[in-house]
């Protein structure tokens, strides 16, 4: 079996804690030691707490090859990854006075004198070479250590990703000698996990390589491959044997052969066939057309998108008869096909797609509970709907009800 080089990331900063941040350097060095051959085996974030960090880096340097560090290289009190790294591995912190030089001159350059307090950023771990920052005031550091190449960088992306593509990379690339990791995301739409797994499970299990992950996000499943070669030809063709046989057992169910969205799938599948789209949406408020127009030339194909909340709406914009929202109320099949029937009228569009439901947390009834949605598709030949009852909170119901209508064109495109 192909042996690989393995990493750790450590996101370092407290802000990285807070629920409306997310650590896309990690995700961005991911993919970026991945093209090289290299697999990260462990992310870890760990807030400005100097014994945790020690922890973090002398556990990681103990089991990994490569060590990267990000953040904490800044000039505030909290910026404690350098004395932290220092500490656990064992060696001395020193001023550099060539850097404490520059710091300054680049200050000057600026207009104005250096802080006192960005001195500390001059502070260079012993035997530590250090890497130059020319879009910021802190330099990273290379450290050679038993066996482990230690990497400290700084937190902002423009710093970071140059600073790693121009003094990192270069160095790990003869590290990583030969074997190329490659990945590749299927995506399902309409299948449950287990049901995924039950279907595919009897060709993944029998190969090593490549490695095989199935995740349920909110509205699909998707299938992570993961392929080792010695050239990145040979992990491609490992990866087209698997997915092929994947695609093959799943049919019409696996949307996405190389990680693109529906609202791509749909929208290129629009756009080569020639065909327009406009969509009637009550229950998704608009999320129908903001995935369609989020994709870069989408108005080739996307005509216009109505929001019809209430039964007034629906009546006056989409010309849904009174007789029909009375008799079977405005979240029913019948009504459902009327909005995709009105949309595509008033438009001139070759399709018309709609959406009424109960996304909650109130409204719904014994007959008509929460999370039950009808999706209709309307074009030159038929009109037909589909009923869902779909789990979830307000925000999920709605999402996974516009993934279930896109789905619903997409296999009608097909």
């Amino acid at each position: 079996m192909l042996e690989t080089l393995t990493a750790e990331i450590i996101a370092i900063g407290s802000e990285l804690l807070a629920s409306d941040r997310t650590d896309t350097n990690s995700l961005w060095l991911t993919e970026k030691l991945n093209s090289i051959g290299i697999e990260v085996k462990l992310k870890t974030i760990v807030g400005d707490d100097d014994a945790r960090l020690e922890e973090a880096i002398k556990d990681a340097a103990r089991r990994s090859k490569i060590v990267i560090t990000t953040g904490g290289l800044g000039p505030t009190e909290d910026d404690v990854t350098r004395k932290v790294a220092a500490r656990a591995l064992g060696r001395r912190l020193s001023l550099n006075e060539t850097i404490l030089e520059e710091l300054r001159q680049k200050f000057l350059s600026f207009g104005q004198p250096m802080p006192e307090r960005n001195s500390r950023q001059a502070m260079v771990i012993e035997d530590a070479e250090v890497l130059p920052n020319p879009n910021g005031s802190a330099p990273g550091m290379f450290i050679e250590h038993e066996g482990a190449a230690i990497v400290l960088l700084p937190g902002p992306p423009r710093e970071m990703r140059p600073m790693f593509e121009n003094h990192v990379q270069p160095r790990l690339v003869s590290r990583a000698g030969s074997v190329k990791v490659l990945r590749r995301m299927l995506r399902v739409a309409g299948l449950g996990e287990s049901a995924v797994d039950e279907k595919i499970a009897p060709i993944y299990t029998k190969y090593e390589n490549p490695q095989t992950t199935i995740l349920f996000n909110q509205s699909e499943i998707e299938i992570h491959l993961t392929a080792r070669g010695r050239s990145e030809t040979e992990a491609n063709t490992l990866l087209d044997h698997l997915s092929e046989q994947l695609e093959e057992r799943l049919g019409n169910a696996v949307f996405s052969f190389a990680g693109e969205t529906m609202e791509q799938v749909v929208g290129l599948k629009l756009s080569v066939g020639g065909y327009t789209l406009a969509v009637a949406e009550s229950c998704t408020g608009g999320l129908i057309a903001q995935r369609l127009t989020d994709v870069a030339g989408s108005s080739k194909y996307f005509i216009e998108g109505v929001v019809a909340y209430s039964n007034e709406a629906k009546t006056r914009t989409l010309d849904v008869k009174r007789k029909l929202l009375l008799a079977h109320g405005a979240v029913s099949a019948e009504v459902a096909e009327a909005m995709a029937v009105g949309i595509r009228k008033r438009s001139g569009a070759d399709f018309g797609l709609s959406v009424t439901g109960i996304a909650g947390p109130g409204g719904g009834s014994e007959e008509k509970p929460v999370g039950l949605v009808f999706i209709a598709l309307a074009d030159e030949v038929q009109t037909k709907s589909r009923k869902l009852q779909i789990p979830g909170d307000r925000q999920l119901v709605r999402w996974r009800a516009s993934q279930a209508a896109l789905d619903l064109l997409r296999r009608r495109l097909i």
